[in-house]
């Protein structure tokens, strides 16, 4: 492979039909490399065992195929996996498939750790190195869905970016792989089983509904009042619940699509009913289609406690009494550091 060579999954089905029209061969070799990439998910030309070697050869000169590898994987007592990858350039970054009874979830990264500082997250403790790129992201589902297939004999049912890094700030490629993912000539999952998270970037909050996208949306809200959401995630100092609900409001009068909020209990924090009165009126202003309510996984970085079950019920049945649609949230994987809030490639020792 020459210096620079292009990345091919960067290249359009046509600019393929192109290079291979060039070479001389028919233009139907074009959509089998396409193939490969896209629905077989091939993670190099040697792969690709209907061409030719003489083909694979003069691929593999002209063209890059930074596919990302496994580096790690840790298996939960609960049946969680956790997989650190690792990308051409040596970073490293995680990805989770959480088991239920019901179906196989991919919970996926965006970006090589995160810019955004959460206070009792333990990606918001590292640096942001880069976005990934959208054939990244599709490595990551891919990689997962081969291990759901030989664990659990069953294909992904769900994907969530709920992974490190905030997707909104990386908003071209998480929507080029969600294209890829759902396109009949990638995966073909429906993009009502895709939920973006989002730490609340309202202005691409916004933008996400005048793109029209299919999948869904989660808020990462975790506070219901401006002074207590600004002491746990900076990004509310310059996207305040209000300009969120406003943000939340037209992507669902854009697209219609579920709207999920996110909501982790901190002890002694934003576990009290009128921290439950305060979440009530922020949901009886947006279409809110569930609220998730979540278990707290410490980690060494942060000085936030779980509450005891005692006040997590008295919280869920406060939201339940006032007709609120809401659930608590089991944590999976957390004897692995795989839980929400716990991916920071770190081992479990």
């Amino acid at each position: 492979m020459k210096s620079g060579a292009p990345n091919i999954r960067h290249l359009s089905l046509e600019e393929l039909i192109n290079y291979f029209e060039q070479l001389g061969e028919k233009k139907f070799r074009a959509k089998q490399v396409y193939e490969w990439i896209w629905k077989n998910g091939a993670s190099g030309f040697e792969a690709m065992s209907n061409l030719s070697k003489e083909l694979r050869a003069k691929l593999t000169e002209h063209f890059s195929f930074p596919a990302l590898q496994i580096e790690t994987t840790q298996y939960s007592a609960d049946g969680t996996i956790k997989s650190r990858f690792k990308t051409i350039d040596n970073h490293l970054v995680e990805g989770v498939l959480i088991p239920t009874e019901t179906r196989l979830t991919a919970c996926v990264s965006s970006q090589i750790g995160c810019s955004l500082s959460c206070k009792f997250c333990a990606t918001g403790y590292m640096d942001r190195q880069r976005n990934l790129d959208f054939d990244e992201i599709y490595d990551e589902v891919i990689l997962i869905n081969q291990q759901a297939e030989r664990v659990h004999n069953k294909k992904l049912r769900n994907i969530v970016f709920m992974g490190m890094g905030e997707p909104l700030l990386n908003y071209k490629n998480v929507l080029k792989a969600v294209e890829k993912i759902t396109s009949p000539d990638g995966l073909g999952m429906s993009p009502r089983r895709i939920t973006v998270s989002t730490a609340g970037v309202a202005k691409m909050i916004k933008q996400l509904g005048d793109d029209k996208v299919r999948f869904n949306l989660a808020l990462s809200l975790h506070a219901a009042t401006d002074a207590k959401r600004n002491e746990i995630m900076p990004i509310n100092e310059s996207n305040n619940i209000k300009a969120l609900i406003e943000a939340l409001n037209h992507f669902f009068e854009q697209t219609g699509n579920e709207i999920t909020l996110e909501y982790i209990l901190f002890q002694n924090f934003n576990d009290s009913i009128k921290d439950a009165e305060e979440l009530i009126k922020i949901y009886r202003q947006i279409p809110v289609h569930l609220i998730n309510v979540i278990e707290y996984n410490p980690i060494d970085a942060a000085k936030f406690l779980k509450p005891d079950e005692e006040t997590v019920e008295r919280f869920i049945n406060h939201l339940s009494k006032a007709r609120v649609n809401a659930t608590l949230r089991r944590s999976r994987g957390k004897d692995i550091d795989a839980a929400c809030g716990q991916l920071a490639n770190k081992d479990k020792v």
